[in-house]
């Protein structure tokens, strides 16, 4: 753990692609750790073939291998892995209204293209794991509602993202032009999630991405 510690902490200080100054001192004390721990640590990671170090008099210097790189690399996508697989936690909070609206004039659409009759209104979900929306449908293909135009309006695409709650199937809507967030999911669903589920403001809800 500690050696994952300071090749992160070497990395955040330029030591990709090129030499990083460094002391044993400094090190430790972001670390927590004192500088003899820092340099058996950078010892036994040179030996390993992870990072180069350098010493020109009483200058430090450590730049990052390949091999680092690589290690580093791997394990930024097993933790993407492990984090970002489609699960989206998260409280429930009231729109503005305007939910209804939509899904009515989408209705068409979304029955088209999601296979389901949507009730007349989103359920509004505050994001608190991941960061955003986005990070959770990362490597998810949406389904593009299309957009039209009805009475000299335009409507535009929409992206879908097909979820499960509580074992009931809907979709996180997001309009091409939205006013929330990316902290905000809409979501969609032919029942009225509030009440199929006894959802109220602050209540927490997991979403499921339904892969397809």
């Amino acid at each position: 753990m500690r050696k994952i510690e300071l090749l992160t902490l070497l990395a955040e200080k330029g030591a990709v692609g090129g030499r990083a100054r460094v002391t044993m001192r400094g090190l430790g004390e972001e670390l927590r750790i004192s500088p003899q721990s820092v340099m058996r640590l950078l010892d036994e990671m040179e030996a390993e073939g992870l990072i180069e170090k350098t010493v020109e008099g009483k200058r430090t210097y450590v730049e990052i291998t390949p091999k680092g790189l690589a290690f580093l690399e791997e394990l930024c996508d097993r933790v993407s892995s492990a984090l970002y697989n489609g699960t989206i936690v998260g409280e429930v909070v009231s729109g503005i209204g305007e939910g209804a609206y939509y899904v009515r004039e989408y209705a068409p659409i979304i029955r088209e293209y999601l296979g389901f009759e949507p009730y007349p209104g989103t359920l509004n979900v505050k994001v608190l794991f991941p960061r955003t929306i986005f990070d959770a449908f990362y490597n998810v293909h949406p389904v593009i509602l299309p957009g039209f135009v009805k009475d000299g309006r335009t409507f535009g695409d929409v992206r879908a993202y097909r979820v499960r709650i509580d074992g009931i199937e809907g979709a996180v809507v997001i309009p091409s032009r939205t006013i929330h967030p990316p902290k905000i999911a809409e979501v969609v669903a032919p029942v009225y999630l509030r009440e199929a589920l006894n959802l109220g403001d602050g209540s927490r809800v997991t979403l499921k991405v339904v892969r397809t």
